[in-house]
């Protein structure tokens, strides 16, 4: 599957959440859905420890580093370092909200500066044959999001920008905090609809406030891809669907027992190699949401996860405690 394929469905960059061991659980899952990074910044890929900002299994692909900043000459050198390491895509954050993004002169704040970001853009496309993209938002405070959105997007266009993620809400950068942005401003799916079919062919992808996969199919039919956050981490099985729902896979979706047993040896590989247990287990957490036992299974994933001496047997354990409640359930009824 090619990556403008896999624009269809992806879930979204969300910081201290999509590291590599969620990444590797969100693949087990689906095998199309593109998988991005945490944001990092373009400082710390140029001076910090690259290995583990950057590193992460094949079996991840189709795979795309989000990276934060505005200096458009260490972005350049980020870039080529991100390609290096063998990602799909590099993509800019000018989305986030939080004060600290801010502070470092990136994030939604650089909506306000069209021109400084399509420099950012030309300046990593110049050093990578790697689709250069960007996540925004409609608008920042109190910009008229008609034509701040389009002059933004124009810009973007202008700079050779492969494609545009867009989160359907304003970011208000005085006043609410970054769990407020993700509520509080009213979504607009409309205005992305309306930049979408301006700008065809540029892939527009929408993302925020989306929770169903039936939802998705819907945004299809006015956007090229869809981007799932928070719905597709708090209940990942949505993800086991995703292949057939949206790429017209015919296989069967893996079930939750696969899902544990691929766990299983990815936890024991990764543990060889100084990872804990409950660094892997903290992202499954919502892997049993609507079964049987489901509140046992998380009990066992997060507190005994993080007991000395931990192993693959705590995700054991926790599937048996689903089977054994749908047995005892099953049992009752006959």
């Amino acid at each position: 599957m090619t990556l403008s394929q896999a624009h269809k469905f992806s879930i979204a960059p969300m910081m201290d959440w999509t590291d590599r061991h969620c990444r590797y659980f969100h693949r087990v899952l689906s095998r199309h859905t593109l998988l991005f990074t945490e944001m990092v910044t373009s400082a710390a890929v140029v001076h910090g420890d690259r290995a583990r900002l950057l590193g992460f299994d094949q079996s991840e692909h189709p795979v795309a580093m989000q990276l934060g900043g505005s200096d458009a000459a260490e972005l350049a050198v980020a870039a080529r370092i991100c390609a290096d390491y063998g990602y799909d895509e590099i993509n800019l954050n000018v989305g986030c909200p939080s004060d600290r993004v801010q502070s470092g002169r990136f994030g939604a704040c650089l909506m306000a500066e069209p021109e400084l970001v399509a420099d950012c853009v030309r300046a990593m496309k110049d050093v990578t044959d790697l689709p250069v993209t960007v996540k925004c938002r409609i608008g920042i405070d109190d910009q008229d999001t008609e034509e701040a959105l389009d002059r933004f997007a124009d810009a973007m266009v202008g700079a050779g920008v492969d494609a545009l993620y867009v989160h359907a809400r304003k970011a208000w950068l005085q006043g609410l905090s970054p769990k407020e942005n993700r509520d509080i401003p009213p979504l607009d799916y409309d205005r992305v609809y309306r930049l979408a079919a301006r700008l065809a062919p540029l892939p527009v992808m929408i993302n925020g406030g989306i929770e169903t996969l039936d939802a998705s199919v819907a945004h299809l039919q006015h956007t090229s891809g869809v981007m799932l956050g928070r719905a597709a981490y708090r209940n990942p099985m949505i993800l086991a669907e995703v292949d057939a729902a949206i790429f017209g896979e015919t296989a069967a979706p893996v079930g939750f027992d696969a899902v544990i047993d691929a766990m299983i040896d990815y936890t024991a590989e990764a543990l060889a190699q100084g990872v804990r247990v409950n660094q892997i287990t903290r992202h499954m957490l919502g892997l049993a949401n609507g079964l049987p036992g489901a509140r046992r299974f998380r009990q066992i994933m997060s507190v005994d996860a993080c007991k000395p001496g931990a192993g693959p047997d705590v995700l054991r354990r926790a599937r048996d405690a689903v089977s054994a409640r749908q047995d005892a359930d099953v049992a009752e009824l006959v």
